[in-house]
């Protein structure tokens, strides 16, 4: 048998790499040309700096730190265990919920199939135990750390553990009951510990509040009381600790993780300040390109332009924990696919005059950061696409303004939709102005005609009132990150939403 080397392959490939056929679309692949002009050009910087100064003055100060301190989770944690002792909890907090566990905690994790959990003692503010698959124990090992349990991974055998020379075929562990067995051998069989079971909270439906009326995340909460879980996980972790009690406390976690603080809107402001630099590139990339390029090479330019820029500031070791929760998503739609607000379609297409276009993402820094949306139309267009987006725009304007302190989040719902229909747009509009904004993405509350939750100062919102018209194959959804403030929500994102940045000729 012939034995393949480099060599062999450059040869029969043509004469080396340059003479090698390239199989592909290689004109599709961001052009490096193209790219080192964009990133030159002066146009949208220069737009994007008059903007960000106009409005600096309402803008949280970017952060100087790429990921929340220790010092920052380990205040967190104290505040939590303030609002659990209120409810009669004495034995610890117990975490089962991936963006529960990384707020108090800090420890960035991915989950799969496979239990992850860790246990606060109320005794003990500094100290942190964890529960985890083996998999994980070098993140755990490397962070907050005062006890480690872990399985070898999802199904475990009972004394399983390849990792330590035992491979050995047994009885399938429970790992439910083993959370409750471990904390019992741990000395915490008795007490009352707290649990973030309630998975409604997460939707923004807190205790009591299952057949209300109205929901409002800033109304009465029928307190949750301690009991004895019969079934699911809980009901297996309790099983092996027949005199503990349990309270459910996901609520509290929900509604402290919806109130950002100085820091994290200082964080989520460094994200937005990088995301708005990665849109003044992408607009400058498809003046240099054209209608020679792909929405999808549009899309993979400005993501690798923004990663490139961002990690040029972050310092990174490749250590755990170490540059974590940094995620740089960008879109690029143009055409029909603009029309409708969650297209299931390849975004494939070259852009063309006439087109709508649309540059959309998230990027995060240390797990903060929020959407950035800017909406364009490719020369020439016709009046009525002109006319809608001028409303969605004004909209998009509005929602910001509605969205101060004290205000009801329906109450900004109102104020959008009734604008959209008194402009007659109302068979454009297929859903809410916006969501509360996250670590995990959607958060409550909402911005919607149903949810009466008072805003507070620190609340994060999506701020996307899009309006479509699949008819005439053509969408705008601006959106931005609103900060909570006390007169008018502040746009986090200085990106502009003008004419001047969104109408174009290429």
């Amino acid at each position: 048998m012939q034995r393949w080397s480099r060599r062999h392959f450059v040869s029969a490939s043509g004469s080396g790499i340059a003479g090698a056929a390239i199989i592909g679309p290689s004109a599709l692949w961001p052009d490096e040309r193209a790219m080192a002009r964009a990133e030159s050009h002066a146009d949208s910087f220069g737009q994007l700096r008059r903007e960000r100064t106009a409005r600096e003055p309402r803008l949280p100060e970017p952060a100087d730190f790429h990921r929340l301190p220790l010092s920052w989770y380990k205040e967190k944690v104290r505040q939590l265990k303030r609002a659990a002792r209120e409810r009669g909890i004495d034995g610890g907090l117990f975490l089962t919920r991936r963006w529960n566990i990384i707020y108090a905690t800090g420890l960035f994790h991915s989950t799969t199939e496979r239990p992850f959990a860790c246990f606060l003692p109320m005794d003990d503010d500094d100290a942190l135990i964890w529960l985890n698959p083996y998999l994980d124990q070098q993140l755990v090992n490397d962070w907050w750390v005062t006890e480690s349990s872990a399985y070898f991974d999802y199904h475990h055998a009972r004394g399983a553990f390849p990792s330590g020379g035992k491979v050995v075929q047994s009885d399938t562990v429970n790992l439910y009951r083993w959370w409750g067995e471990t904390l019992a051998g741990l000395g915490y069989a008795r007490g009352t510990i707290g649990i973030d079971g309630n998975g409604l909270a997460e939707i923004g439906v807190l205790p009591g509040q299952e057949s209300a009326d109205r929901l409002d995340m800033s109304g009465a909460v029928e307190v949750p009381t301690r009991k004895r879980p019969e079934s699911g996980a809980f009901g297996e972790m309790a099983a092996a600790m027949p005199d503990a009690w349990f309270v459910d406390i996901n609520d509290i976690m929900i509604r402290h993780r919806i109130i950002k603080d100085e820091m994290e809107n200082r964080l989520t402001q460094r994200a937005m300040d990088y995301w708005s630099e990665i849109h003044a590139f992408a607009r400058n990339y498809m003046l240099e390109r054209g209608r020679e390029a792909v929405d999808w090479e549009v899309a993979n330019a400005a993501r690798l332009w923004g990663t490139a820029r961002i990690m040029d500031d972050v310092p990174h070791t490749g250590e755990p924990h170490d540059a974590v929760g940094i995620s740089v998503g960008v879109g690029c739609r143009t055409g029909r696919t603009t029309a409708y607000p969650h297209p299931n379609q390849m975004f494939w297409k070259r852009i063309e005059t006439g087109d709508a276009l649309q540059i959309a993402g998230v990027v995060r820094i240390g797990g903060y950061g929020g959407e950035l949306y800017r909406s364009f139309l490719i020369a020439p267009w016709t009046d009525w696409q002109e006319r809608v987006w001028e409303v969605h725009t004004r909209c998009y304007e509005i929602q910001a303004e509605a969205s101060f302190a004290g205000n009801l989040c329906s109450n900004v719902a109102k104020a959008v939709h009734d604008y959209q229909v008194e402009q007659g747009m109302e068979r454009l509009v297929y859903h809410r102005p916006g969501h509360g904004e996250g670590m995990e993405g959607h958060q409550p509350p909402y911005q919607a005609l149903g949810d009466y939750t008072v805003m507070q100062e620190g609340m994060h919102f999506s701020n996307e009132p899009g309006l479509y018209d699949p008819e005439n194959g053509f969408g705008f959804n601006h959106s931005n990150n609103i900060l909570v403030a006390r007169d008018a929500g502040v746009q986090m994102g200085t990106t502009p939403a003008t004419k001047e940045w969104c109408f174009l000729e290429l």
